[in-house]
């Protein structure tokens, strides 16, 4: 009897291991570019989604899942398409957490993820372009159109009580799109741009574009850039010139890279980024920092919850197909279903398993709207004290 007991075990665990597969998640960032600084946590957010799903042994027969990394150097829009291609056909992962930037990110859909019929869902491209993107229905992010980045841009300037600025943007789609969509939004309120100005990255010298901004005067500087590349370009030429001292900072300066820069002398600097609050947040920002890393940085769990989709909508579909599972990333995003929270991976699985709706939060209180995108918290940011300090959220 024993022996027979024994053969059954083993033979119930052969069983359940032969439908395991070794599932691969690309990660699509900027590894070097405009914004390396944000790269790294951003990856650990989406390894961390990952391993506590491969730990539990709680999908489609204990698969595993393992992360394979692709520097899409977030501006180049040519070495962003290698990039994905390579991870679609050489290393033929099962989903693609990316891209980082919004025109490497629009290249690389348009071009690899939606012909090879590839699930993206980037964490931080952010232009409104991509809301109208012919995706078939492969595409998903969780972060916020900048449509909606540039209404709240507008409440934060106007409740400190500013009512002009000068605007200059980094000359690509994140960059005009966040700009375009805040002028409408805070000349539709009464405010006044002065200028629109588009800089480029990689530039040794911004005092010409400094110049045009100074002549056109206002009471702050709107600066849509890139913390690692143009953007701190204009700030530090601003600040030396004497043109401007306040400045108003969108998500893609917000960042410890950019308080490591100029410190104190941001004193009367403010802005805004995709965030969130809530127990989700609080769970997420713990199991980082057990992890080894900061889960308070940018991207950090929007890169976290996009990984999660994936898995959930996979165990969903019982499926790493992506032609497969990609009909079932928004029913696990919303509800109806039992709530999720970043940390319960284990827990989602299960209910999937067994047939349960689940409507997932995690980290960023998880919300997909229109054609899949984040509906949008923000958390307001200021400087004092030469430290990035959270002061609410929108």
């Amino acid at each position: 009897m024993k022996k027979l007991l024994l053969a059954t075990a083993a033979a119930a665990l052969t069983a359940g291991a032969a439908g395991a597969e070794d599932i691969k998640i690309g990660l699509s960032l900027g590894f070097t570019g405009p914004l390396e600084s944000m790269s790294p946590n951003m990856a650990k957010g989406a390894e961390l989604a990952m391993k506590e799903v491969s730990d539990s042994g709680k999908l489609l027969d204990r698969s595993t899942v393992t992360s394979v990394q692709a520097d899409n150097t977030c501006a180049d829009a040519a070495a962003s398409v290698a990039a994905v291609e390579r991870l679609v056909t050489a290393e033929k992962v099962n989903g693609i957490m990316g891209g980082m930037c919004s025109g490497e990110t629009i290249a690389s859909l348009e071009k690899v993820a939606v012909p090879n019929g590839m699930v993206m869902i980037s964490p931080s491209a952010t232009s409104p372009a991509l809301t109208d993107i012919d995706d078939k229905g492969f595409f998903f992010r969780t972060s916020p159109s900048d449509a909606r980045q540039g209404e709240v841009m507008t409440d934060v300037i106007m409740d400190r009580g500013i009512k002009s600025v000068a605007v200059t943007y980094t000359n690509n789609d994140y960059g005009k799109g966040l700009a375009e969509a805040f002028k409408s939004s805070f000349e539709g309120k009464g405010g006044t741009v002065t200028i629109m100005a588009a800089h480029d990255d990689g530039k040794a010298d911004y005092s010409a574009e400094v110049g045009a901004l100074a002549a056109a005067g206002g009471e702050a500087l709107v600066v849509a850039g890139y913390v690692d590349q143009g953007g701190s370009g204009i700030v530090r030429g601003s600040m030396d010139a004497g043109a401007f001292d306040t400045f108003v900072f969108p998500d893609g300066m917000i960042s410890d890279a950019l308080v490591t820069r100029f410190g104190t002398e941001l004193e009367n600097s403010f802005g805004q980024n995709p965030s969130s609050e809530g127990p989700g947040r609080d769970a997420f920002i713990k199991v980082a920092e057990t992890a080894g890393f900061d889960g308070t940085s940018a991207f950090a769990a929007e890169s976290y919850d996009a990984a999660a989709l994936m898995m959930l909508a996979m165990q969903a579909a019982k499926s790493s197909d992506p032609k497969v599972y990609k009909d079932k990333v928004l029913d696990v995003a919303n509800a109806p279903g039992e709530k999720i929270a970043a940390g319960e991976l284990a827990k989602g699985l299960e209910l999937l398993a067994a047939g349960t709706d689940i409507d997932y939060d995690g980290a960023t209180a998880v919300e997909l709207v229109g054609p899949g995108e984040s509906a949008g918290v923000y958390r307001e940011v200021d400087f004092k004290g030469g430290k990035l300090n959270v002061i609410g959220t929108r």
